[in-house]
């Protein structure tokens, strides 16, 4: 497929934020209809949720990570998927903090599957893929978080103009 950077419904990733956005208003909407005010820290977990929910099903099934949060969401684990992942996240920030062994070539060797099962950590199913399509699943999850908080922002500066 050729892709126009100009005309947005050839570019694929004009396509992702505007299905993204689409689904998550309509998930927004849901989740103001059907709940009550919670607490913010809940509150913050629903709506992250529901994002990650709105960007797996806008970029379908094609990618690992995508099927990963699918999964997690038909499992009803969403929220403590991400919970854990905020808590595995400052561990391996906390690891990282202790320092990196220099000049051994071992110590370097075990510092890189270190940094390796870091990033399968990261990545939404990337426990069980080799390097090289973890690679490209980064790739593909980065940019798909970047269209996602050009969304959201995009979002919040509409209501809060108006």
């Amino acid at each position: 497929m050729k892709t126009d950077h100009k005309n947005p419904t050839t570019n694929p990733n004009s396509m992702i934020k505007t299905r993204f956005a689409v689904r998550f208003l309509h998930d927004m909407k849901k989740l103001n209809k059907k709940t009550p005010p919670s607490p913010y820290r809940r509150r913050f977990h629903t709506i992250r949720a529901a994002a990650c929910a709105s960007m797996s099903s806008a970029v379908g099934p094609r990618r690992a990570w995508s099927r990963a949060i699918l999964r997690k969401i038909r499992a009803r684990t969403l929220h403590d998927y991400i919970i854990n992942k905020s808590r595995n996240h400052r561990l391996i920030t906390r690891r990282k903090s202790v320092g990196l062994l220099r000049g051994n070539p071992r110590d370097q060797e075990e510092v890189g599957f270190r940094q390796e099962d870091d990033l399968r950590g990261l990545v939404p199913g990337g426990e069980g893929m080799g390097f090289c399509r973890l690679l490209s699943e980064t790739v593909h999850y980065i940019k798909c978080l970047r269209a996602q908080v050009q969304v959201m922002t995009n979002i919040l500066d509409h209501y809060n103009s108006t």
